[in-house]
């Protein structure tokens, strides 16, 4: 495979002082710690490989949304102290990202020191793609490195601009292992490849659906989009989920569906609830009609052994979505029982999206996965084959 740009060890980076886009939205506790450092950890293999060739290393993020304002709640500290507890090693965090204090911080870093840069997203600049902070942080290194899957999709500064201003430029080994699993994906050659798609909104994945819909041979679609599907079948959903404005979109696939004779699957019984509230009234439906006041909160067990029949006989398996309101415990068996049956199966398995991820860490089956991607929009934008941002700005040929 070759890759559209060079990587880290590809680059002449001994020494250098090293602009480093990590991909640090992590949830922080109303106690101000990082709840849960996955992302955090993936970073590592790229910084300690710039440690070991003695660079100067400034790391730099977003963390949350805070529209160009500064908000105590999202400041990048709690991740400096977690980075630091993981290494062993001091990561200082700088008051701001640009501005003469940071230029002097930056000025003074030593060798295998680390800076961390305070949250890109206090400037309205950073989501504006604005050239002259690009170019002010720029000035800060000599090499820039794009680490952070999760936003190569986002056309930014810190991800579109920062390399126009900088001579050497490339991805980290995170980066790099995203885009040979996602082409992997694409380019696989099996008579049972399975696309898995939940979630709320047909919208959301509709082009990921036109992507692989002559790729993959069997589509398993739950969570609400399917309700969306159903009714564009004529199926009563009662009170569920429906996104109107995407029914003719379904109608559009259910024939694509049959002129390149893939399989799609929908949910064939139903959790549903009076309300998606934990303590609802619950009961399961015997058939895929949803009766009035009801809304489907999730696949009923004829569907799940019926999905796992088709995961169990895969080769390669891509999910993104759960298959319904799986963060409340009455609602989450179908997605919990997908997760088990893509990590039980013997084929290739690339899942992504954050509540796909968090459902198979907790069903235990994260170890059987083939490859858990850091970036679900920026992965579902790539398996349509849509230029994205980050990637092209690392492109040298």
């Amino acid at each position: 495979m070759t890759l559209p740009f060079k990587t880290i060890d590809q680059l002449p980076i001994d020494g250098k002082k090293l602009l480093i886009r990590e991909d640090f939205n992590v949830p922080i506790t109303p106690e101000g710690k990082v709840a849960d450092d996955t992302r955090i950890r993936m970073s590592l293999p790229t910084i300690e490989y710039a440690l070991s060739k003695n660079c100067k290393i400034i790391l730099m993020s977003h963390l949350g949304r805070p529209k160009g304002m500064r908000d105590s709640h999202l400041s990048l500290r709690p991740v400096a102290e977690a980075l630091s507890n993981i290494l062993g090693k001091t990561v200082t965090l700088a008051p701001d990202c640009i501005g003469p204090e940071v230029q002097s911080m930056a000025a003074k870093l030593g060798p295998e020191r680390i800076l961390m840069l305070e949250n890109l997203r206090f400037h309205r600049e950073e989501t504006q793609n604005n050239p002259s902070f690009a170019q002010a942080i720029a000035s800060l290194g000599e090499v820039y490195i794009n680490d952070a899957f999760g936003a190569v999709h986002r056309a930014h500064a810190s991800v579109a601009s920062i390399p126009d201003y900088v001579k050497v430029k490339g991805a980290g080994f995170l980066l790099k292992k995203e885009v040979e699993a996602l082409t992997h994906v694409l380019e696989a050659k099996t008579s049972r490849f399975v696309l898995i798609l939940g979630g709320a909104k047909v919208s959301d994945k509709l082009g990921v659906l036109n992507s692989l819909m002559d790729k993959a041979q069997i589509i398993l679609v739950g969570g609400a989009m399917a309700y969306t599907f159903l009714k564009a079948k004529g199926i009563d959903v009662g009170n569920s989920l429906v996104e109107k404005e995407s029914l003719n979109d379904a109608e559009a696939i259910f024939k694509k569906a049959i002129e390149t004779d893939t399989v799609l699957a929908l949910p064939v019984d139903h959790v549903i609830a009076t309300e998606i509230r934990e303590d609802a009234p619950h009961k399961t439906t015997d058939t895929a009609d949803i009766p009035s006041p009801y809304i489907g909160v999730d696949i009923g067990p004829k569907t799940i052994e019926a999905f796992s029949q088709h995961i169990r006989k895969a080769t390669m398996i891509f999910w993104n979505g759960p298959m319904g309101v799986f963060e409340m415990a009455p609602f989450s068996r179908g997605t919990y029982a997908i997760a088990r049956a893509v990590g039980a199966s013997a084929g290739e398995s690339v899942v992504g999206g954050g509540d796909s991820i968090r459902a198979i860490h907790e069903s235990g089956a994260a170890d059987q996965i083939t490859h858990i991607s850091s970036g679900g929009g920026a992965s579902l934008e790539f398996l349509e084959g849509k230029p994205l941002p980050g990637i092209r700005a690392l492109k040298t040929h």
